[in-house]
């Protein structure tokens, strides 16, 4: 067994039987029913599955935000009791304070969760993140300065420059055009597979996108709709580091990304027309 399988044989998420209800005009739903997965440290791993399936609230029970009617979450064997300094969340709409620089967004970030830094560090550190996603020069401009793929960099970097265990991702490149939503999760790749001398982020990440899936993750997680049951766990078979041209020539990439296709087949087929999934 490879150091990378080994490292991942240790759970750090373990979610069993989790259902969560929640309620609209005086009407009880389900959004989640029986959700078992688990994710390991410093493994990536993507929940995919049409709108409405749940994605969004199971990033929110992770959060701490929300709470489940039934089942366990655990991280590192403990029961998740709200929100917490280990989680690093990126969502889809970019969330910086508008008041505050590009550099003193990712400072205010730093400051929640490294509580013994001194101003000075932490500010060296926002600096070093910013030149990392390719923003060294726009520290002092302010979030309504930035073009909508240069504040979701900002966000990536407020989220790995605070330096949590976990990070929980929901949909964050959904809202920015095809060009940079590629440039981004490029990004993403290059700074979470690191150069092998860090111990990598543990990440959950929401998406509708097929092929981004496949690129970032080690597993998927397929989830139905109405409510979100778990249809598959899917391990992705390319080694990593990953390069996206020479994936995408490789003849098993069609093969697998037929298959999970085939796994949304069912699900979407009478929802064709809308933006359940990017094909």
């Amino acid at each position: 067994m490879s150091a990378e399988a080994v490292r991942q044989t240790a759970v750090k998420i373990d979610i069993s039987h989790l259902t969560v209800n929640y309620t609209e005009r005086n009407k009880n739903f389900t959004a989640l029913k029986d959700v078992s997965f688990s994710v390991g440290r410093g493994e990536f791993v993507s929940v995919i599955g049409s709108s409405g399936c749940g994605k969004s609230t199971l990033l929110s029970v992770l959060e701490g935000l929300y709470r489940q009617a039934d089942g366990t979450i655990t991280i590192d064997g403990k029961p998740l009791s709200g929100t917490g300094r280990e989680r690093g969340v990126v969502f889809q709409h970019y969330s910086l304070f508008p008041w505050m620089t590009t550099r003193k967004n990712i400072a205010f970030g730093i400051a929640q969760v490294r509580k013994g830094l001194t101003k000075t560090e932490r500010l060296q550190i926002a600096d070093e993140f910013l030149e990392k996603v390719g923003l060294g020069e726009f520290g002092n401009k302010y979030p309504s300065q930035l073009s909508g793929g240069m504040q979701q960099r900002a966000a990536i970097a407020r989220a790995l420059a605070m330096d949590t265990e976990i990070l929980l991702m929901d949909e964050p490149f959904s809202a920015i055009d095809a060009k940079n939503r590629i440039v981004l999760q490029e990004l993403l790749l290059s700074l979470w597979e690191g150069d092998g001398t860090q111990e990598r982020k543990t990440v959950v990440f929401v998406t509708h996108d097929i092929d981004e899936a496949i690129l970032l993750s080690d597993k998927i997680v397929v989830l139905t709709s109405h409510p979100g049951t778990v249809s598959e766990i899917v391990q992705v078979p390319f080694a990593r580091p990953r390069n996206r041209q020479e994936l995408v020539a490789n003849p098993e990439y069609s093969k697998f990304r037929n298959k999970l296709l085939g796994l949304f087949y069912n699900d979407v087929a009478e929802r064709i027309g809308g933006e359940e999934v990017v094909i």
